[in-house]
């Protein structure tokens, strides 16, 4: 078994971890695990790349819980790799702020500054992290690399990237940072791979997921997004809020006597799709709904998607071409139908038989914009970066 890489793509709830072999010029999926942390026993399954399953086991969350899994999980990829060896571990990370544009080797110092940007991305950073601390206990010497979700904008620059406060924030670093930045990244590249004329399109990506963002893409690089300093602004979430007025705030701190505290977990947690409908963040309980505040649930999350496309379309001069990615995204027909009517105007028009059959090209032949779904892979995204990572280390000594 050649040498290996592990991807890891923490979340809220659960990890997604996948293997890559280095037997090529390019990384090529070896298998991929899942680190179920939701319910009271912690589980670990792990399938091939055609979908076997390889790996099954389960730990008590009260124990060592998903630290005693990493225990597992690098026990059976060494094992799995049967003389190929794991050469490094690399992580999607929520918020690189101002310091990290590009992946870097992670060291005691990294990790700090790392740590240090948590109030930026509440929900998200300190899970990232998580996974970090706990192979750097169990596997002191095996290199771990940090990828960001940022990193794809860091580019951006005013007006895009400057919210409409004193200068002073600004050279403090508030800016609009904008997210989900290892998918738009990895979108970027399978446009090019589809075909030679897609990159230069104007084109507008969605990630549509539990946390959702648009970018506006063009000749592989980003031009706009959703999402600012945070990844609660723009698109309705699973249970974020997306964009809302300050004034909201303003009133919920002064005039409801909610703390600091209690507005972040009402922002992160109670809100989007679960507060809106009252019975659930996912989209897929939503939709089997027969209750009227899911319908409206639903009705929000697709104005709110519409109207950031052409906004989006607006930055870009034009909008040649719409890509659907992300759980919701690739996933749900009733969603992307939504989304297109309320884009009719604009020329789009949707292939209704292609879209319910779940193609990969959706727009009708008269169509003025072409429309897309295609899946994503962060992890692919982490294991290039790692790849070319490792390649740099070798060249430097």
């Amino acid at each position: 078994m050649p040498d290996a890489i592990l991807a890891v793509n923490a979340g809220s709830s659960s990890i997604k971890l996948a293997v890559f072999s280095l037997a090529t010029a390019e990384p090529a999926l070896l298998c991929r695990g899942l680190l179920d942390a939701q319910d009271a026993a912690h589980r670990l399954t792990i399938s091939d790349a055609k979908g076997q399953k390889l790996f099954d086991t389960q730990r008590p969350a009260a124990a060592d819980g998903s630290q005693g899994l990493f225990v597992d999980i690098l026990q059976w990829i060494e094992t799995y790799l049967s003389g190929g060896r794991l050469l490094a571990a690399g992580h999607r990370i929520v918020h690189g702020g101002r310091d990290f544009s590009e992946p870097v080797e992670i060291t005691p110092e990294v990790l700090d500054a790392l740590d240090a940007l948590t109030p930026l991305a509440p929900l998200h950073q300190g899970v990232c992290l998580a996974p970090i601390r706990t192979i750097a206990a169990l596997r002191p010497n095996l290199p771990q690399i940090a990828c960001f979700d940022t990193a794809f904008h860091h580019h951006l620059a005013p007006p895009v990237s400057r919210f409409a406060i004193p200068r002073c924030f600004e050279e403090l670093g508030v800016r609009r940072y904008g997210f989900h930045g290892l998918s738009f990244e990895y979108i970027a590249g399978r446009l090019g791979e589809i075909s030679p004329h897609l990159p230069g399109k104007r084109t507008v990506v969605a990630h549509l997921g539990n946390g959702a963002s648009l970018c506006a893409m063009r000749y592989g690089r980003s031009v706009d997004t959703t999402m600012g300093l945070t990844p609660l602004d723009g698109l309705v979430m699973g249970t974020r809020c997306g964009t809302i007025d300050p004034g909201v705030l303003l009133y919920l701190l002064r005039e409801r006597g909610l703390s600091a505290d209690a507005l972040q977990d009402l922002l992160y947690r109670q809100s989007g799709l679960l507060g809106v409908s009252g019975l659930s963040a996912d989209m897929r309980v939503l939709l089997r709904s027969h209750s009227a505040a899911a319908r409206e649930a639903i009705e929000l999350f697709t104005l709110r998607a519409s109207r950031y496309i052409v906004a989006m379309a607006n930055t870009l001069e034009g909008l040649e071409c719409l890509v659907f990615t992300g759980g919701i995204g690739e996933h749900s027909a009733e969603i992307r139908q939504a989304i297109c009517a309320r884009l009719h105007w604009l020329g789009l028009r949707l292939d209704q038989a292609a879209n319910a059959a779940g193609a990969s090209t959706i727009h009708a032949g008269d169509s003025k914009v072409e429309l897309l779904v295609i899946p994503t892979s962060e992890e692919t995204s982490i294991a290039r970066h790692c790849y070319l990572r490792l390649s740099l280390r070798v060249t430097s000594t």
